[in-house]
This record gives C-alpha cells, sequence and structure tokens, in this order.
C-alpha cells in the first residue's frame, strides 16, 4: 500500500496516463518503456526514497495486469421521456 501524498500522486499521474496511451492504440510493451522512463526519472532526480519507488512499480504493475483498469466504461443514457 501506498502511504505518502507524493508517491500516491505519481501513481495517479502513471496510471492515468497507462489508460490514456492504451485507448491511444499503445500496447504492453510500449507501456512498460514508459514506466520504466518514468521510474528512472524519479531515481535520477532523488524525487522518492528507492523503497518508496520500488513500492511505487509493484502497484502500478498490479494495476497494469489487471485488464479491467483498460476496459471502457460506456455510459447509458437515461431514455428520454416526454
Amino acid at each position: 500500500m501506498l502511504q505518502t501524498i507524493e508517491t500516491i500522486g505519481h501513481y495517479q499521474k502513471i496510471t492515468d496516463a497507462l489508460v490514456e496511451m492504451w485507448h491511444r492504440g499503445y500496447r504492453s510493451d510500449d507501456l512498460r518503456l514508459y514506466l520504466d522512463g518514468y521510474l528512472a526519472a524519479l531515481r535520477s532526480t532523488n524525487a522518492l526514497e528507492a523503497y518508496q519507488i520500488n513500492r511505487l512499480e509493484e502497484e502500478v504493475m498490479r494495476y497494469v495486469y489487471d485488464p479491467s483498469n483498460f476496459e471502457r466504461v460506456e455510459l447509458q443514457r437515461e431514455p428520454d421521456y416526454y
């Protein structure tokens, strides 16, 4: 479980970006490259402690492996009653 505001914020940014990329046609390898680059940037800037980055990676990979996270949600319109 992510416990700091910073790691939760990065998690939300990463997962939002991954879903957007998926819907634009990018696939698993591309998503992994994006994640690897994001994590490398966090490591090189010392934005988070190493253990926080490792935990963040674990959580994001769990998110990526759940296919339900990438399904489009179809909103149903309410019927027009006149």
